[in-house]
């Protein structure tokens, strides 16, 4: 069987463009994972970590205005 076309440790496996709505529902849906993860998850939790850094802090996150942002998106 051949790797060939596999993603690779480390590689970059996607892109994904978000509305501002999109954005603040994704943050809060994996601080919720994070924060329910027990001590037997590190790992899972390590990179839930990881992918949250990734996002803005969670200052930014609270400006986001959702029901003003899904108005806008009627």
């Amino acid at each position: 069987m051949s790797d060939e076309g596999l993603i690779r440790p480390g590689e970059i496996a996607f892109h994904l463009d978000l509305t501002a709505a999109q954005l603040k529902i994704v943050y809060t849906a994996l601080k919720t994972l994070y924060d329910d993860l027990g001590h037997d998850e590190h790992d899972v939790k390590r990179v839930v970590s990881q992918v949250l850094a990734k996002l803005p802090d969670e200052h930014d996150m609270r400006a986001i205005d959702l029901r003003r942002e899904l108005r806008g998106s009627s």
